[in-house]
């Protein structure tokens, strides 16, 4: 064991407030960018939790988010061409004013809710992998509704409540988990449903295409033949491909990168100052052991080595806390209902940002040491 890290662990109370602070400042950064993934997953888990292994999508789209994506009708039955394809579904979706129907002592709630329709055929390609059973069995019931448990306050409703939809009579009979929305509150029914409420859409456009094909490990060369083959009417993408493009779409957003870059700087901000002050206490409290040193002989050189092994240590530990308290948000956060997504090339960056800071606080902390005179031990 080195010098370094023996005399961390030994005065592990000095160095604690340093490690703290770089797991706050890998906390901040880490769980923002996990509940926006997160918030993310939930609002396009439709299509990632379905049984699509390809979706087609208008040719100029980039994602599903702040894209026009219809199609016209006359692109379904050209899918079915290809011999893989063995099931084609659209994705529909349309927009609705909710009016809850409160009880005593309750609210109206008034609001502007999306509209999400699934089939509800078992084992259908536009069904989610994750519904229960009886969820499908409830969504079959004409006019039936089911939302997200995180909307049952915004909506003014709870299971086996009625509402509108559009003046339309309609009956909340079930509720999911992990699909929160970012904005409008979605409301999930059956194709059915819709067609009874009047707002199926019967014109020459279609919402995307959803794309079941017989060997789901075939998806990428299935997609490049339905491109290949599609006369740049269409665009097909891979279920996990479209995924990360409406992730990356929603990240882009203006207001999303400039509060994410500032967490990124606060917290390396604050990691760097408290490190320091922190090290700097510390070392500034042990300067008798380092003068000592110096007493025997040890360079300057490997005393100024020393600091930054110490600090590199520190940010170990640091990283560690942050593993810890990041799980722990993780889990408060889903017990809310909350899904929170960590990828690995977010968690990797905040990592080197913390080993980086408890670097740059040992090297702020050198100067320090300049008080380590042997002279000083006759005093």
């Amino acid at each position: 064991m080195s010098l370094a890290l023996a005399t961390l662990i030994y005065e592990w109370r000095r160095y604690l407030a340093a490690i703290i602070a770089l797991a706050c400042a890998g906390l901040l950064v880490l769980a923002l960018i996990g509940l926006f993934a997160g918030i993310v997953k939930g609002a396009t888990a439709t299509i990632e939790r379905s049984r699509a292994d390809i979706m087609i999508l208008a040719p100029k789209s980039e994602s599903l988010v702040n894209s026009s994506n219809g199609l016209p009708v006359r692109i379904k039955p050209l899918i079915y061409l290809n011999p893989d394809v063995v099931e084609v579904g659209t994705l529909e979706g349309r927009g609705a004013q909710w009016v809850n129907t409160p009880g005593p002592g309750q609210k109206q709630v008034t609001t502007f809710v999306g509209i999400n329709v699934v089939d509800t055929r078992p084992g259908a390609v536009t069904l989610p992998t994750d519904y229960p059973e009886s969820i499908r069995l409830a969504l079959t019931e004409p006019g039936a509704v089911v939302v997200d448990r995180t909307a049952l306050p915004r909506l003014g409703v709870k299971v086996g409540d009625k509402a509108s939809l559009n003046g339309h009579t309609v009956y909340l009979r079930g509720v999911l988990t992990g699909y929160p929305n970012i904005n409008n509150v979605d409301v999930v029914m059956s194709r059915d449903t819709l067609r009874r409420l009047g707002m199926a859409d019967s014109g020459p456009r279609s919402g995307p295409l959803m794309v079941r094909i017989k060997d789901p490990a075939r998806a990428e060369i299935v997609r490049d033949q339905l491109n290949a083959a599609s006369g740049k009417a269409y665009r097909a993408w891979t279920r996990d491909e479209l995924a990360k493009a409406n992730e990356a779409t929603i990240m882009k957003e203006q207001i999303i990168g400039i509060l994410l870059g500032f967490c990124v700087f606060l917290g390396g901000a604050i990691g760097i100052l408290i490190t320091s002050m922190t090290l700097r206490g510390a070392i500034l409290a042990s300067i008798k052991e380092f003068a000592s040193l110096r007493a025997l002989g040890v360079s300057m050189g490997s005393l100024r080595m020393i600091v930054v092994e110490m600090s590199l240590w520190v940010g170990v530990a640091g990283v560690a806390m942050t593993a810890v308290l990041t799980t722990l948000i993780a889990m408060l956060a889903a017990a809310a209902g909350l899904p929170m997504v960590f990828r690995p090339s977010p968690v990797i960056s905040v990592t080197v940002m913390l080993m980086v800071v408890a670097a740059l606080s040992g090297l702020i902390s050198l100067g320090i040491l300049k008080k380590s005179q042997p002279a000083d031990l006759l005093r």
